[in-house]
């Protein structure tokens, strides 16, 4: 049995085929433990760490950051037994069984070292290398045809050489080739690629810095992150400089369309999955909308005697804990509106997961808290502070967001007071809740200043008809205007 194993990227659940490498969280040569985390993956739904699947020395990362992986290729080499003494060399990676892979020609060395997931650099004969690890950057359906004429060998993804400033460029699913930069002045010859690591070449395409202009500060010279900001920061006083001498001269500091005044933002990952879904709810599920505005004065005074209670302390009590909490006892009592369109058939669920909407850095995402229903009121506060405070630190699992079963999201946070949701796929009512704020009210025949919000619930007009929605949205409501009495009425 071989020591040296190649570790594939692993099925990552609920449908997922592929993912990106974020991070490698090990390096060639690293020592490593059996469920070591070595590199972090984002999937459609959510970025998770990959444990090790043995134990033993590095021996070649085949992917470097940045790059997109189906599942079941491999992504690193581990000796299993690095005691034994030195090993053969991994050749590269296994193939996905549905990606036939066909010979790469060997790339040659360059003349000095490359650190790991760097790409591009000098080498003799004015060649250009690449090099990550030991094994090829990507698998053959990926991989650009190389040029057979010509002093350059081409790397693995287009990397535009350019004698002007280059502008932010669109996501491509396959490559383009390369073309040759034009001529200029000076002498003929190759021309040179900057040597950088995939993420400062994406950063430079994103904020149009042209690589082949800057001078690295890393290591044999490469450029880093460092010296692209600062090349853009100079740019950008340029461009400013410019255009104060055009309003100057032309009493106007317009400046012309153009591409190089557009921001392209490739979509996939949380964003691209987001979009699918809503797509999809939105043009199945007839949507309707209710609102109503309620009193949330007694349950605001609540809250702040539950905060005083020492038992509670360190524990994030939010409004959305009252409309959560809400919500489940409504759905005991209208059990219709926790159930699923099946075709020919619906499926009423006798439990609750409830999804809380989180807008993170990497887009919304809704997972969902498993059976809410059964959690007491101190048990709901931790498992949402804890839902939420995993998907902004990006590491909710994709089983998390499946299975959700109705929604509650709070676009009060945002300073507005409502909207009209969107059903998450598969779900039958989702619930809003706007900002809560002071305004007049009629209180026991007064007028008087009260924290007033509105509610907003969108439901599958198939499942629930106006008369079950308004009743479920009238109950809801009904807690929130006076918790205790709801409570003592419903349970």
């Amino acid at each position: 049995m071989s020591r040296i194993k190649q570790f594939d990227l692993p099925d990552l659940g609920e449908g997922l085929t592929e993912g990106e490498i974020l991070k490698w969280l090990v390096q060639v040569g690293d020592v490593i433990e059996l469920n070591q985390p070595i590199v972090e993956v984002e999937t459609a739904k959510a970025a998770v760490e990959i444990p090790a699947k043995w134990g033993g020395q590095v021996q070649a990362i085949f992917h470097p950051e940045g790059a997109t992986v189906e599942v079941g290729t491999a992504i690193i080499a581990i000796d299993t037994e690095p005691a034994a003494g030195p090993a053969a060399e991994p050749t590269g990676p296994v193939p996905a069984p549905s990606r036939p892979e066909s010979p790469q020609p060997e790339i040659p060395p360059p003349g000095g070292a490359i650190e790991p997931g760097m790409i591009g650099g000098p080498a003799p004969g004015g060649r250009t290398a690449v090099l990550v690890g030991y094994g090829p950057r990507t698998t053959a359906a990926k991989r650009r045809p190389r040029r057979t004429t010509g002093e350059l060998a081409q790397p693995a993804e287009p990397m535009p050489v350019s004698t002007g400033p280059l502008t932010a460029q669109p996501a491509q699913t396959e490559p383009a080739q390369t073309e040759p930069a034009p001529a200029g002045p000076g002498p003929a010859g190759p021309v040179a690629k900057a040597l950088a690591k995939p993420p400062v070449r994406k950063l430079a395409r994103d904020l149009g810095v042209d690589l082949a202009g800057l001078h690295g500060s890393g290591p044999l010279g490469s450029v880093t992150r460092d010296d692209v900001l600062r090349a853009n920061e100079q740019a950008g006083s340029t461009q400013a400089g410019s255009a104060q001498n055009g309003s100057a001269q032309n009493g106007s500091a317009a400046l012309p369309p153009g591409p190089d005044r557009e921001q392209r933002i490739p979509v996939k990952g949380v964003r691209r999955l987001t979009a699918e879904n809503m797509v999809a709810s939105a043009f199945t599920a007839p949507h309707v909308t209710e609102f109503l505005t309620v009193d949330l004065t007694r349950s605001v005074k609540a809250l702040d005697r539950i905060r005083s209670q020492p038992d509670w302390q360190g524990i994030k009590v939010s409004p959305l804990l009252m409309v959560a909490r809400a919500m489940l006892l409504a759905a005991r009592r209208h059990p219709l509106v926790n159930s699923t369109w099946a075709g020919d058939e619906i499926v009423v669920k006798e439990y609750v997961n409830l999804g809380i909407a989180a807008a993170t850095e990497r887009g919304l995402i809704v997972p969902n808290i498993k059976d809410a229903g059964r959690l007491t009121t101190r048990e709901l506060a931790e498992a949402m502070a804890d839902l939420v405070r995993t998907a902004k630190a990006g590491r909710t699992a994709p089983a998390d967001m499946a299975g959700g079963t109705m929604t509650v999201t709070n676009v009060g946070v945002f300073g507005v007071d409502s909207g009209t949701p969107i059903l998450p796929p598969g779900e039958s009512a989702i619930l809003a809740i706007g900002t809560i704020r002071k305004a007049p009210w009629v209180h026991k025949e007064k007028i008087r200043i009260r924290q007033v919000a509105t509610l907003a619930l969108s439901f599958d007009h198939r499942i629930i008809d106006g008369e079950l929605g308004s009743a479920f949205l009238r109950d809801v409501g009904a807690f929130l205007t006076d918790p205790e009495a709801a409570l003592l009425a419903w349970t």
